[in-house]
């Protein structure tokens, strides 16, 4: 990193950019949803007249040392409906999160290489079509708005360089203005336009996708011609990486990083070639040297990967930034196919905000629009304990409450409403073709359940199937009755149960069998499930903030789990499980059918950061990191804690206001974390390597 770039990342980790913001009302546009309301204005038209409106009242900054620029100056994206209204919409439709499109992967690929002028032609054109509905119609024009808004800020902007005597970034911008990208730096400022339009037009958790993708024949354009040094480009692609953090305090989420600025690196092409190019290991440089929490570094992988990609990633994790993210292009593309995405789409997946899979361009999946409690579906069926012959006979119980829970969930999603995106719309396939809003739809429309407490399940029946069905070393009373005393009037039945019995990480087959027919058993109270959108239903295997909420009512387990403890998050072991080590859990969690629970979710590991004395121990991480994908893991991902500097940072967070850890799919800055959240990552098993 060099001087103008360390300057800048200071100006932006003090906040300094944070006096030229102002909230919607000082910018006096926090009423708009009045005179719509009024004026009976479609939603549609509306948000396309409150993006407009942001635009026009962000105030061009350039900051000290900026070659690519846009800096978020109003704070809060103003709701395009009044209270009444919104409480009307959600008392007849089902409302997902916040109302808005979120958690899709956009194509900037090819608004960077067409550029804004061309779009704006193709609606145009479009709109030539006497055939066009009136919802066609009004659809078009408010992209066609938004388009203009996007302009007509990036022009104030070319002023605003031309004025302060930065001509090549006012060159830069007037390009950008209306072409597609000719160079790094073109393409690196378009992208950053783009992107800070979708959060302007209050989407969310917003993936960059294939960065190194798209990006590349941009860069290796530049070096051919010598436009650009390797080192020159660098630096441009670090100033991106910045942009990603400078106004992401203002983008919403469960909490503050949590906000889905995601890159995937990697993967194979139809031919079978590796597509881990110079700009791929460029941002793995890059987040090295910056050491900030956006953008998250996620890289696919299979069996055959070179081992100089593990060890590279495995750099990155020794630094304590939660990621990369590992994922198997063995399991996922063959996952997704069995669900139904094409070969082609299936070998382009991304991650969305945290994990889950997705299509870029052409999906509208909701990957995270329900949660499924495991566990909670084994401790509601413990009443029929004593009417069951055998464990096999118990399962049954235990796969009928996963149904029930299924049918449940699934009958909750009904009457989906969304608000519309003109904006995201324009970097959606298809859209502008069918006239229609990207909140209606697109090519796949699926929903995804992530499955909570798995391992809480498996162990919780593990240890029924051991002490009660074949030891018979307890009756049902004894254990229902100690349950719901929380093990405080039977210690001695808490420790055989916490202690003695098998539990999922240790590499035992029989508990490890018992993980796999659970998620076998959701991925069958699932399957030949149509949503009203015509989307097939995914389980996974990631938790989100599940992992706290429903440890919250689930109350003492089977497994010895006491109703305060805390199930893990994602796809990992019991939090006191007693650990053989890395290897023993990365073979239990690699044994299910994990191409069955394709909505993703990653096993997650906890490493103290002494292990990392040497090369040699990144090497064998990297080693640890292949084995997982090598034995059929999905997904994988890495924290690297000192449990003192985190125990203290809790007590002194003024002293560690830049330590990152890995919540369940995000980086965040600890200190800026709920106390449950913090006391998760604490609780969580080191491991040694």
């Amino acid at each position: 990193m060099n001087q103008r770039l360390d300057a800048l990342r200071s100006y932006l980790l003090d906040k300094k950019h944070h006096a030229f913001v102002k909230t919607a009302a000082e910018a006096g546009i926090a009423d708009l949803n009045e005179r719509f309301e009024r004026e009976g204005t479609p939603d549609q038209m509306r948000s396309a007249i409150v993006f407009s409106e942001m635009m026009r009242c962000q105030e061009p900054v350039i900051l000290p040392g900026e070659k690519i620029v846009l800096t978020r100056t109003v704070k809060d994206v103003p709701f395009i409906y009044t209270d009444k209204e919104w409480e009307g919409i959600k008392a007849t439709h089902y409302i997902h999160e916040r109302g808005t499109v979120s958690n899709i992967s956009p194509d900037y690929e090819t608004t960077v290489r067409l550029g804004l002028g061309a779009r704006r032609e193709e609606v145009e054109a479009r709109l030539q079509d006497e055939g066009l509905d009136e919802k066609g119609r009004t659809f078009l024009e408010s992209v066609l708005m938004c388009i203009d808004a996007l302009q007509d800020l990036i022009a104030r902007y070319e002023k605003k360089a031309r004025e302060e005597g930065e001509s090549d970034t006012a060159e830069v911008l007037a390009r950008i203005r209306t072409e597609g990208a000719g160079s790094f730096r073109e393409a690196l400022q378009l992208l950053r336009a783009i992107h800070f339009a979708i959060w302007a037009a209050d989407n969310y958790h917003n993936t960059l996708g294939r960065f190194d993708q798209y990006m590349y024949p941009y860069y290796r354009h530049d070096i051919d011609s010598g436009v650009l040094t390797r080192e020159e480009a660098f630096d441009l692609l670090e100033e991106f990486f910045l942009t990603c953090n400078k106004d992401s305090d203002f983008y919403p989420g469960m909490q503050q990083g949590d906000n889905g600025q995601s890159i995937v690196l990697g993967g194979r092409d139809a031919e079978g070639n590796y597509l881990f190019n110079e700009i791929s290991e460029m941002c793995l440089k890059a987040s090295y040297e910056l050491r900030l929490i956006d953008p998250k570094i996620n890289i696919r992988v299979d069996s055959r990967t070179p081992d100089e990609v593990f060890e590279k990633g495995s750099r990155l994790t020794k630094i304590g930034l939660g990621f990369p993210q590992y994922s198997n292009d063995d399991v996922v593309i063959p996952g997704l196919v069995r669900k139904g995405y094409s070969e082609e789409d299936a070998r382009n997946y991304v991650v969305a905000a945290c994990w889950e899979f997705i299509i870029p361009k052409v999906a509208m999946d909701i990957v995270n629009i329900d949660g499924l409690s495991l566990a909670a579906c084994v401790k509601d069926s413990l009443p029929a304990l004593k009417g069951c012959k055998d464990y096999e006979d118990f399962y049954c119980e235990v796969e009928k409450n996963i149904f029930r829970e299924a049918d449940r969930i699934c009958a909750g999603h009904k009457g989906l409403y969304m608000i519309p995106s003109p904006m995201m719309s324009l970097l959606m396939d298809g859209t502008i073709e069918r006239a229609r809003d990207i909140s209606l739809g697109c090519k796949y429309n699926n929903f995804g359940i992530h499955g909570t407490g798995l391992a809480t399940a498996a162990d919780s029946l593990a240890a029924l199937k051991k002490f009660f069905f074949e030891q018979k070393r307890f009756s049902a009373e004894r254990l229902l009755d100690a349950l719901e005393h929380d093990f405080n009037n039977d210690p001695e039945l808490k420790e055989m149960l916490r202690k003695e019995a098998p539990k999922m990480g240790q590499d035992d087959d029989e508990v490890d069998a018992i993980g796999t027919a659970l998620l076998d058993s959701f991925d069958k109270a699932l399957e030949g499930r149509v949503n009203e959108r015509g989307g097939i239903y995914r389980a996974g295997t990631g938790t989100a903030m599940y992992y706290i909420w429903h440890a919250r009512d689930l109350g003492a387990t089977p497994d010895g789990r006491t109703a305060e403890e805390n199930i893990p998050a994602n796809y990992s072991p019991s939090l006191f499980m007693k650990q053989k080590g890395p290897v023993s859990v990365i073979k239990s969690f690699s044994k299910p059918h994990l191409e069955r629970v394709i909505n993703g979710g990653p096993l997650t590991l906890e490493f103290d950061r002494t292990v990392f004395r040497n090369d040699e121990s990144i090497r064998k991480l990297g080693m640890l990191v292949k084995t997982f994908i090598t034995l059929g893991g999905h997904q994988l991902q890495l924290n690297t804690v000192s449990r003192e500097e985190l125990l203290d940072a809790k007590a002194h967070p003024e002293n560690h206001r830049q330590l990152i850890v890995r919540v369940w799919g995000w980086s965040g800055y600890f200190v800026e974390l709920d106390e449950c959240y913090q006391d998760h990552v604490i609780s969580r098993i080191e491991f040694d390597v």
